[in-house]
């Protein structure tokens, strides 16, 4: 079990036995918000200092600091295939991060107020929020990979590609065996 904590740190507990295990701190305002990845070796934190901090639970180290949202995050998700993470925030904001890169995948905007809880179905497809707006908005993901991406992408530009006589013979074929076709 994992808790966060008004005095910065996350304190790692061993359910067996009440004994703590590791107290992790790193981050520079009030932990609001934990999550373990499914196979319990990373685990999320989200903070009033306005990022998210990913940590190895092996060796209780900061693996990276994810930064984007304008408020305090007030609440994070790991998907169960440990690719993604969702975080709410008082920005009024959703944001989805590709856990491999770090890097932000998008923004999802909707609520009227702090976002104070998401979290993933658990196939991963579906995202729920939950806002001080007293709203709990159900948020259908795609497929996020880029492999997919770029077969929606493909499906809409092939036609251009293969019938516009501006584009070169060369570029045609950009989208062969990409997507539908």
């Amino acid at each position: 079990m994992a808790s966060g904590s008004d005095d910065k740190t996350i304190k790692l507990w061993n359910l067996e036995t009440g004994k703590e295990i590791r107290t992790l701190k790193r981050h520079d305002s009030s932990v609001t918000s934990v999550s373990f990845s499914a196979d319990g070796k990373t685990l999320a934190s989200g903070s009033d200092d306005k990022t998210i901090k990913l940590w190895n639970l092996e060796t209780g180290k900061e693996i990276r600091t994810l930064k984007g949202h304008d408020g305090f995050v007030l609440s994070v998700s790991l998907s169960a295939d440990g690719k993604t993470l969702a975080s709410g925030s008082e920005d009024k904001t959703i944001k989805l991060w590709n856990l491999e890169t770090g890097k932000e995948i998008r923004t999802l905007k909707g609520h009227d107020s702090f976002v104070y809880s998401v979290s993933f179905s658990a196939d991963g497809k579906t995202l729920a929020s939950g806002s001080l707006d007293s709203t709990i908005k159900l948020w259908n993901l795609p497929d996020l990979e880029l492999d997919s991406l770029m077969g929606r992408i493909c499906d809409l530009v092939r036609g251009y590609l293969q019938n516009n006589p501006n584009v070169s013979e060369s570029d045609r074929h950009l989208c062969d065996g990409i997507g539908k076709e």
